[in-house]
């Protein structure tokens, strides 16, 4: 019965991080790219990123208040924790994705995206070290496979010119470093909910967060931005805020609480499908043919980088 109950907690743990994903997914296609100034221009990166942790953060200090007597209680090993949470996952990452997405001026969404996805790469190695999970030992083949399949989404088959595709090149940086924060998080994550419930998680990852890019705004004289946002752009922050914001991490935090950290890589490749779908569906944009057979073998590799280890993380207690 213990193992029935388990498995059930799993799958339902599985299903919420998948739902997040699609919901992110929808966020980087519908939201996101509608985040604009008075003049129709992208707001700052870093304003953006700021409102979007401040503002859920405001709701949460009045329907999640509780949460402030846990700091009483916290070690200097946990706020360090939250606070590598808060720099790579709320900070770094989303300032990395939106950046990303901001410089291709949201024309190549499915490509920032999918490269974005090369998180399991990052996020296996960093278990292994950090989490001690036990490493495939066909990573590095894999590894190098997806690497080699996002070279190909981004350039195709030409040797990449770096004045004409300077912004693909750059936006593909971006994503790779995105990958790179959001796996750190994860892992991180996965370390804190298993001391805290993902309520307490979710909220001092805004709280540190939003602590975070205060410093930022104030050092960067960003407060000119508030007076450029027009109100139908509050709007969309409000939606965001509690939707595929604080809503998906929400559901993030509560299914990455019942699986490994590298089941979760799996439920997580649903964010780029989705924008694929979407950005498909609603802007009518579609890859090219070399681009889907990278598509393919990259979620081919990512696959084998996590199947092997994933079958063996089911909890059996």
């Amino acid at each position: 019965m213990k193992e029935t109950t388990s498995k059930k907690t799993v799958t339902t743990g599985a299903f919420a991080i998948s739902l997040s994903a699609i919901l992110w997914g929808l966020d980087g296609v519908v939201f996101t790219p509608r985040l604009l100034n008075v003049d129709g221009d992208p707001l700052d990166t870093a304003y953006v990123v700021f409102v979007l942790h401040a503002f859920p953060f405001l709701l949460m200090s009045v329907f999640l208040r509780k949460q402030f007597q846990k700091w009483k209680a916290f070690t200097k090993s946990d706020i360090f924790n939250f606070m590598l949470v808060a720099l790579m996952g709320g900070a770094l990452g989303t300032l990395f994705i939106v950046k990303a997405l901001f410089t291709v001026e949201f024309r190549d969404l499915t490509v920032v995206a999918l490269l974005q996805k090369l998180q399991p790469v990052f996020g296996i190695a960093l278990a292994a070290v950090i989490l001690k999970e036990r490493m495939n030992r066909f990573y590095g083949v894999w590894a190098s496979v997806a690497i080699v399949a996002g070279y190909f989404l981004t350039f195709g088959w030409h040797l990449p010119d770096l004045n004409a595709d300077k912004k693909t090149a750059l936006a593909a940086l971006y994503a790779l470093l995105a990958a790179l924060a959001f796996s750190s998080s994860t892992v991180l994550s996965k370390k804190v909910l298993n001391k805290f419930s993902f309520a307490t998680a979710t909220f001092y990852r805004y709280l540190f967060t939003t602590v975070l890019l205060l410093v930022f705004m104030v050092v960067g004289n960003k407060w000119g931005q508030f007076a450029l946002t027009p109100p139908k752009t509050w709007l969309l922050f409000l939606i965001i805020g509690l939707t595929t914001g604080s809503g998906a991490i929400f559901l993030y935090y509560y299914g990455l609480r019942h699986v490994k950290a590298m089941i979760s890589t799996i439920c997580e490749l649903l964010f780029p499908v989705s924008v694929i779908l979407f950005d498909y569906f609603i802007n009518k944009n579609a890859l090219d043919k070399v681009q889907w057979i990278s598509v393919v073998v990259m979620f081919i590799a990512l696959y084998f980088l996590n199947h092997t280890r994933a079958r063996k993380s089911l909890p059996h207690d």
